[in-house]
């Protein structure tokens, strides 16, 4: 005879129960597990970290690997690269990655590829623009003649520090050298003549989107190509609500009215599916889904830069 599985405050368990019962402790187990392994990922990244942060200055490492100092860069390169595997690094480990990256560069400066990811993690994903120039110039001096060094250099000033100039400036100097690809010389010259331009930003993203095929990469430019499109549009739209305030002696009631007015002959969608909204005190327009303005884009003081034309042209062809 079957003796019933009791409870003494809870009575006998039906056998729907007892399942339950089992799947709540096998899942229970399989949580403990999954945990302890998380953990234990979570500890062999943070101990991979501390073991980079450790590491001597290269120009001391060097001597002591007695030639092997190839092999040395190498080694450190990939658990460099288990590190920065994370889909998140704290603003600390960034500074320790950067460390690694100064080390392994040291120890062979040739190590181009190495500039050339470090440069993105350190600008675009650590917002560190400070450490990926820093990495990036130590890698220019090395490599003159690897063009995307300086184009990265570019990119960062361009976008990351709001200089359009000084982002010209770097992107004509890799548009010279002999390997850089066939559309950079048309893309320097309208940086150089069009600087904080936002159509000019969007042949540079174009550019940075066609020489990635990371997905986060990729979908990191997407989104940034859009955010471009909102100031574009905020731009075109603030310029015709002047326009509108101006031939009508009033300001318009609605961003439509600039339609109706025949100022402008459509509204543009907001790329991220929001709207675009008129702020009648003011004349201001905003997006909402973005309310606060590119930083990218500035009233120049100065007057621009003046540097010589690279050949050939080249147009993009999309139109945005």
């Amino acid at each position: 005879m079957a003796v019933p599985l009791t409870f003494h405050h809870r009575g006998t368990l039906s056998f729907h129960q007892l399942l339950l019962f089992m799947v709540g402790i096998l899942l229970l187990v399989a949580g403990g597990s999954l945990q302890a392994e998380i953990d234990k990922r979570q500890d062999q990244t943070i101990k991979q970290i501390e073991e980079l942060a450790q590491l001597p200055k290269g120009e001391y490492l060097k001597p002591a690997l007695l030639g092997y100092h190839h092999l040395g860069a190498d080694v450190f390169w990939l658990k460099l690269l288990q590190t920065v595997g994370k889909k998140r690094n704290t603003d600390d480990e960034y500074e320790w990655i950067h460390h690694a990256l100064d080390v392994i560069t040291t120890l062979d400066p040739h190590y181009a590829y190495a500039y050339y990811v470090g440069g993105n993690i350190l600008g675009d994903l650590a917002k560190r623009p400070d450490l990926s120039n820093r990495l990036l110039e130590k890698g220019a001096e090395a490599n003159p003649t690897v063009w995307y060094i300086p184009f990265l250099l570019g990119y960062n000033h361009y976008f990351l520090l709001g200089d359009s100039a000084k982002g010209a400036e770097y992107t004509m100097r890799a548009a010279a050298l002999p390997d850089r690809p066939a559309y950079l010389p048309g893309l320097a010259t309208r940086l150089a003549a069009e600087a904080g331009n936002p159509n000019t930003a969007l042949a540079f993203l174009e550019a940075r989107l066609r020489d990635t095929q990371d997905p986060g990469m990729r979908e990191f430019f997407v989104n940034r190509m859009k955010e471009v499109i909102i100031e574009r549009d905020i731009q075109l739209l603030e310029q015709a609500v002047h326009i509108y305030q101006a031939r009508y002696r009033t300001m318009p009631a609605t961003l439509m009215a600039l339609v109706d007015g025949r100022i402008l002959p459509r509204l543009r969608l907001e790329p991220f599916g929001g709207e675009y909204r008129l702020h009648v005190e003011t004349g201001a327009v905003t997006s909402s889904t973005h309310p606060e303005r590119m930083r990218t884009f500035f009233q120049r003081k100065e007057a621009p830069i003046l540097l010589p034309k690279v050949t050939p042209s080249y147009v993009f062809p999309k139109a945005w």
